[in-house]
């Protein structure tokens, strides 16, 4: 099975899972990704500031993205 890592990427802090997850097939690891997406959300919206952004990355085993979930703030004045 292919292994998967998670980074999370916040202004400038950047970091990525050490520990790698098993899914049979991406569509698994994207179901996957975005439940822990999800019990994060709230979390991270609570503290996000303005005019910034949060981003959630499932990478592949040699560290490239497969998938990306932001949650960007904009002041729109």
């Amino acid at each position: 099975m292919p292994l998967y890592f998670y980074r999370i990427r916040n202004g400038r802090y950047s970091g990525a899972s050490d520990q790698a997850a098993e899914y049979a097939d991406r569509s698994i690891a994207w179901k996957e990704m975005t439940s822990v997406c999800a019990d994060m959300a709230s979390g991270i919206s609570r503290k996000l500031k303005e005019n910034s952004e949060w981003q959630f990355e499932l990478l592949d085993e040699a560290k490239q993205p497969v998938f990306r979930i932001r949650i960007v703030a904009e002041t729109l004045d």
